[in-house]
């Protein structure tokens, strides 16, 4: 719990920045993280007031000279992203806000972060956290990101909760959560709506619990992509609990790239729910991202090559809902190291009754997938032993 003390709370207002909405405050901002990283024996609080709108270039929040063993962050406004590109520079990693090397960073207060969107569709991602160990997150709005939404890097012992994540069902690559090279990492109770996956786990990040999520429009809650551009890449022990997924392009999904190496395994969804969701249950060996396609149609795809990606020990475990296509169930595990402990129990999916025109029958379909299955609907008899 934290204790409040006059002293220990730094306003940014007080140093210099403006809360119209049109006034660059970055400056400010930087002043007060100053002394909020020179408070020592306490919490001390960063604090954005209420009611007011702080347009902010990217910028940098480094923890590295910080001599508390906690900082607070309390967001109760909203920080705006700017409306040029010229705001931007290489100094900034394609990067807007970013918390490198922070420990024990708490951020709350119910305030908003918007991105600006569409702009920068492609090309910056909105909120990262790298190397930011001990990081909590909750009761923040996200809106309107650049790409992805919240990225985490690097991180170790992290919890995510009470978020609400929106943006465009059409805006590209951008993912509400992104985890990368991190561990023990928990995401729950929050509402992710947006154009990519709701969250995607990627290389070297193990021990992640998600839970309570409502995803939807969106990519679903993804394992991957592994591998691009044949490089080695890890993830293991996921574990996906009490999560729904409304109308989204995919559900549970795992997805590598064509030659790249790794594994994926010790990954479980239990206790899903699927609402006219197209990909239900979808293993994806040689994933490739329409996004990054040649722009000429005319221009042919990049060559077939096998991926090396070992996918096991897999559950989807009390999976229910609705499909809007037919193939509800997907395991196309085509590449050389195919997919091995791939278990099914008491999943039920049947097809969407308000998809025009309607689905007849849904079914599922393997490929160099091996497992078993107990109690599914469809019946998934394409596994091998």
């Amino acid at each position: 719990m934290l204790i409040y003390n006059k002293s220990n709370i730094f306003d940014v207002t007080s140093y210099g920045a403006v809360g119209d909405g049109k006034t660059e405050a970055s400056q400010g901002f930087l002043k007060a993280w100053a002394d909020v990283c020179g408070k020592e024996n306490a919490i001390p609080t960063l604090l954005i007031p209420a009611n007011q709108t702080f347009l902010l270039n990217p910028v940098v929040f480094n923890g590295r000279n910080c001599k508390s063993n906690a900082i607070h962050v309390q967001l109760q406004g909203t920080i705006l992203a700017p409306d040029n590109v010229e705001a931007w520079d290489d100094k900034r990693g394609g990067n807007w806000l970013r918390f490198s090397d922070v420990f024990g960073l708490i951020i709350d207060g119910g305030g908003r972060i918007d991105g600006r969107g569409e702009i920068w569709w492609r090309l910056f991602r909105a909120l990262l956290f790298h190397n930011c160990s001990n990081l909590q997150l909750s009761g923040v709005h996200h809106v309107n990101s650049q790409k992805n939404h919240i990225s985490l890097n690097g991180c170790n012992n992290v919890q995510l909760s009470h978020l609400t994540i929106t943006g465009p069902e059409d805006s590209p690559n951008t993912d509400g959560v992104d985890v990368c090279y991190s561990t023990n990492v928990q995401i729950r109770s929050s509402f992710i709506a947006t154009g990519d996956d709701c969250i995607a786990i990627n290389g070297f990040s193990s021990f992640i619990n998600i839970s309570e999520i409502a995803c939807g429009p969106g990519h679903g809650i993804s394992v991957g992509s592994l591998g691009k551009g044949g490089a080695y890449e890890t993830v293991e022990e996921v574990h996906v609990r009490n999560c729904t997924f409304y109308r989204t392009r995919n559900g549970a999904r795992i997805k590598t790239w064509q030659g790249g190496r790794g594994y994926a395994r010790k990954i479980s969804y239990e206790d899903i729910i699927l609402i006219d969701t197209r990909n239900p249950i979808i293993i994806t060996h040689e994933y490739m991202n329409h996004h990054l396609l040649p722009a000429d149609p005319t221009a042919a795809p990049p060559p077939p090559s096998s991926s090396d990606v070992e996918i096991r020990d897999v559950w989807f475990r009390r999976v229910n809902g609705t499909s809007s296509v037919g193939r509800a169930i997907n395991f196309d595990c085509g590449g050389a190291a195919g997919c091995t402990g791939v278990h099914l129990e008491d999943v039920h999916i049947v097809s969407s009754p308000t998809v025009i025109p309607p689905v007849e029958a849904v079914f599922a379909e393997c490929n160099n997938a091996h497992g078993d299955s107990v109690s599914t609907t469809p019946p998934v008899g394409c596994l091998l032993p």
